[in-house]
């Protein structure tokens, strides 16, 4: 399944027509993270296995943040580990109200992976970052959204539906702006104020050289919806 993931996400990121990813889960959960059961019959290649299953998890991830598309993560049920990983690097994310989230790693007495100590400091702060990292602590539907790990909590019945109804408004919108916002937002941590003012400067100029731009400001004064492609 990581190598599916690494080739669908890779896929997702070089296909212009791709608008809108949606990431969830089918059962009873999200996903709880590596196979512990095939971890112990590696025997002394287990690290060498970690070491290849790690690299596609993280190659995976990093096609799907640093794409324009927006990436949803739809949460049903536990999301632990890996799982836990697709979380916080999401864009936006929705959580069934049955939804748990942990981190899990150290209680099988491995660290993180899959990105979680970038994106997990940046959203929560340092000192949640390692209560949840060292002490395993599983947070409901309703804290993960009260910590800023989720942007919205559904009924499980509603999940489904109302994940799916997002994914598609997305894939109406400005696809390349999105992406700049998105490259804006995770390079200002390493910014100055006045680099990251020049940063935003460059790139709106872009953004108004295209037609998602001049389509957008011509809907704005026409007073009726945008019909953004996605292109420059």
């Amino acid at each position: 399944m990581g190598r599916e993931l690494m080739q669908a996400a890779i896929r997702a990121s070089e296909d212009r027509g791709v608008r809108a990813v949606l990431l969830t889960g089918a059962g009873r959960m999200f996903c709880a993270g590596g196979d512990l059961k095939a971890f112990a019959a590696q025997g002394d290649a287990l690290g060498a296995h970690v070491k290849e299953l790690a690299g596609m998890l993280h190659l995976a991830i990093s096609r799907l943040v640093r794409m324009d598309a927006p990436f949803v993560v739809a949460v049903n049920g536990a999301a632990g580990g890996g799982g836990m990983s697709f979380v916080l690097a999401a864009d936006l994310v929705l959580a069934g109200e049955s939804a748990k989230f942990t981190m899990a790693y150290t209680r099988a007495g491995l660290s993180p992976d899959g990105g979680s100590t970038y994106f997990l400091p940046r959203i929560v702060g340092v000192r949640r970052a390692l209560e949840l990292a060292i002490s395993n602590r599983v947070l409901s539907a309703r804290e993960a959204y009260e910590w800023g790990l989720v942007t919205r909590v559904l009924a499980d019945g509603a999940l489904a539906a109302e994940s799916e109804a997002l994914a598609q408004d997305l894939a109406r919108g400005a696809t390349q702006a999105y992406g700049a916002a998105k490259r804006l937002l995770h390079h200002s941590f390493a910014e100055s104020l006045e680099t990251q003012m020049e940063l935003e400067a460059q790139s709106i100029a872009a953004q108004a050289r295209g037609r998602d731009a001049r389509e957008g400001i011509a809907a704005f004064i026409g007073k009726r919806p945008p019909n953004f492609t996605g292109g420059a």
